[in-house]
């Protein structure tokens, strides 16, 4: 098992420049996963209920683990978002909303629908051969991925800037990953960083 290398190729403050590069890499794929995954921290009421809104069945859990201060008990997940009252979900923020989707169904109203928390958009498939590449290509770990607000593919931090990623094997193939980077106009930024 284990996760994909993943290499930063291009960073915008500009969400739809970022979306724009990564669905060009997506494009690159010989082969792309029929469901992408969409992850997004919501901080206000009206985020929640948006992103709940357009990912039906989404999982919602605490951005944060959180614990009960009497018991020190973790706390499960909060209401359930359709029913909940503004002020239950507003106790319960920032959450994480998340879902598989398919490709192509929902980015334009997710893009639109982007707060100000860290949020992602990933598109696993297979790489093409490439015989200057250090290796294979490989469906499990090969893909695409956008994040926003944020420069990790296992984003933990805000930041003001998106950053596009290109997902390959282990141990990494930083040939594949440059070539893949000058084709939309980036370059590898940074180190490789653990992936999915």
């Amino acid at each position: 098992m284990g996760h994909s290398r993943a290499y930063a190729v291009f960073r915008t403050t500009d969400a739809r420049e970022a979306y724009a590069r990564a669905w060009r890499l997506v494009g690159l794929l010989a082969r792309v996963e029929a469901a992408m995954y969409v992850e997004t921290v919501v901080r206000t009421v009206a985020e929640a209920r948006r992103m709940v809104a357009l990912l039906p069945g989404a999982t919602v859990d605490h951005a944060e683990t959180a614990f009960d201060p009497d018991t020190g008990a973790c706390v499960p997940c909060p209401p359930d978002m359709a029913t909940a009252t503004d002020a239950a979900i507003q106790a319960e923020l920032p959450l994480v909303v998340a879902a598989d989707v398919p490709v192509g169904s929902v980015d334009e109203e997710f893009l639109r629908g982007l707060g100000d928390g860290p949020a992602s958009m990933d598109w696993r498939g297979l790489w093409p051969e490439d015989p200057e590449a250090e290796g294979s290509p490989s469906a499990q770990y090969d893909g695409v991925q956008v994040v926003f607000h944020a420069d990790e593919a296992q984003w933990t931090e805000r930041t003001a800037h998106h950053t596009v990623f290109v997902h390959v094997r282990k141990p990494g193939d930083a040939a594949r990953a440059a070539g893949l980077a000058a084709l939309i106009g980036g370059e590898v930024l940074g180190d490789v960083q653990i992936g999915w």
